[in-house]
């Protein structure tokens, strides 16, 4: 293939060493699919712009066309990157004559940085649709075990009943967070580059409306410096993985220590889990530990993201090939973590008894005890919770008759004189009891989860809804630029 970057200015090539060192083309398979639409889009405007005439726009379509066609396979790897190896393929094809006019009014700089965001535009699509689904089977299962007991913790002790509904809703209600960051920074990756050329523009007279436009963008961005030169795109999107990597890293961790047999409250299924090689009754809960790992991997692609562009003045600067890898690894971690999860919710087995039985261990019910002395008997709070506090020492469940005991003792008087019956003692006692007291907004009695769970629904759907009108904004206006250029050639 003919070397058509360094004849000019250079005049000696890099050893091998170096080319490997520089090249970014184990990296730019990412960003192959979106090159070739980024060139298709760029030829169009050229040609609608009277820059190149009609018979150089077709030939130089139907050699992007037959570059599509061939996969990145066909390119020379021996270029430091991909755009001046397709380049390099396309002259080939076609002739320098046409080929040599594609790049006029840009550079690789703003070429590579629209790829990027093309390229991460469809990764955000595809996680938003996993963080759906996700949602959907958490959703689902929480309409199951409405009514099922589990105990609640604080500081990893039993703290106060609750039900496995509120549990899971929690957990799904950061996702659901998750779900609006991840369009919110959608909406700052979807703004194109191109025709921002090296930083200042071009004395070409393009129409960057227009590439935006074929390419499925909201539009231009306004400054052809920042255009070329800013990766807080990266950034942000990377602190989105983050933070559902650590909702993900925070529920793993819960089915690996309720799988266990001091907790024993769910199994994963036969296909998320594995088994010893020397201890053959174990079964592993391997799927929930990577991804508490690999947590860790994409917290630290954030980090890295954020050390690279830390201090480089503008505008571009080839640091900025580093961002890229850390980007297409947190982004692929974070979408098959969310997809694995989903199929572990799904098909996880909840073991409804243990968890029932367990739901009042530890005394959890002795807020609700406490509230109730201070409800029945008018005492303060902090004097009930003094009672209650020195009932708990012995860890049985008291009966009024202890609660007397010990109220005569802090109070001078028993609490059953001021109105507190045996009754009121046993309900207070009671689990469910305990979680159907807790119908405000947000607790988890049973009536206050159905609302919560169909108020969900509803928010879903809107947001299904509102992904969906995402991708097919992308989809239909990619579909229409094809049609031109079939028309084209």
């Amino acid at each position: 293939m003919s070397d058509i970057l360094r004849r000019g200015r250079l005049s000696k090539t890099p050893g091998e060493a170096v080319r490997a060192y520089t090249s970014s083309m184990d990296a730019d398979q990412w960003i192959f699919e979106a090159d070739i639409y980024v060139d298709m889009a760029h030829t169009l405007m050229l040609k609608e712009q009277n820059i190149i005439s009609e018979e150089n726009c077709a030939k130089i379509l139907s050699g992007l066309m037959t570059i599509r066609e061939e996969g990145m396979q066909m390119l020379d790897v021996s270029y430091e990157d991909i755009h001046i190896s397709l380049e390099s393929r396309l002259i080939d094809l076609i002739g320098a004559d046409a080929g040599g006019r594609m790049h006029s009014g840009r550079s690789r700089n703003d070429e590579v940085s629209t790829c990027i965001r093309f390229a991460l535009r469809a990764e955000l699509l595809s996680l938003l649709e996993e963080l759906i689904l996700l949602e959907n089977v958490l959703t689902a299962l929480a309409e199951k075990h409405i009514q099922t007991l589990i105990p609640g913790f604080t500081h990893l002790q039993h703290a106060q009943p609750t039900t496995f509904a509120h549990h899971l809703t929690a957990h799904a209600d950061a996702f659901e967070r998750d779900i609006e960051r991840v369009i919110s920074a959608y909406s700052r990756v979807n703004i194109c580059p191109l025709g921002s050329a090296a930083f200042a523009s071009t004395g070409f007279p393009i129409d960057r409306h227009i590439t935006a436009q074929h390419l499925g963008f909201a539009g231009p961005m306004t400054n052809s410096m920042d255009a070329v030169s800013s990766r807080d795109f990266l950034i942000e999107c990377a602190a989105v993985f983050s933070n559902i990597m650590i909702h993900l890293s925070r529920m793993a961790e819960e089915l690996i220590l309720w799988s266990g047999s001091e907790f024993n409250f769910v199994e994963l299924d036969d296909t998320y889990a594995s088994t010893s090689s020397i201890m053959p009754q174990k079964k592993n809960p391997d799927t929930a530990e990577l991804m508490r790992g690999k947590s860790g991997t994409v917290a630290g692609s954030l980090m890295a993201l954020l050390t690279i562009c830390k201090g480089l003045p503008l505008s571009y600067n080839r640091d900025l090939q580093e961002a890229t890898p850390h980007i297409i690894k947190s982004a692929g971690v974070t979408i098959a973590s969310v997809h694995v999860m989903a199929g572990i919710m799904e098909t996880l087995t909840v073991h409804e008894d243990v968890m029932a039985r367990q739901s009042s261990a530890g005394f959890t019910t002795a807020t609700e005890l406490a509230d109730t002395i201070v409800r029945d008997t008018g005492a303060p709070f902090r004097t009930a919770h003094h009672i209650v506090g020195t009932l708990g020492r012995s860890g049985d469940m008291p009966s009024l008759k202890d609660i007397d005991t010990v109220s005569a003792d802090v109070l001078g008087y028993k609490l059953s004189e001021k109105g507190l019956t045996e009754k009121a003692v046993l309900e207070a006692l009671e689990p469910m009891s305990n979680v159907k007291r807790r119908a405000g907004f947000g607790g988890p009695a049973p009536d206050q989860m159905k609302n919560a769970l169909a108020a969900k629904r509803k928010r879903l759907a809107l947001l299904q809804k509102e992904i969906l009108a995402m991708n097919l904004s992308v989809q239909n206006a990619l579909d229409a630029m094809i049609e031109e250029v079939k028309k084209s050639l």
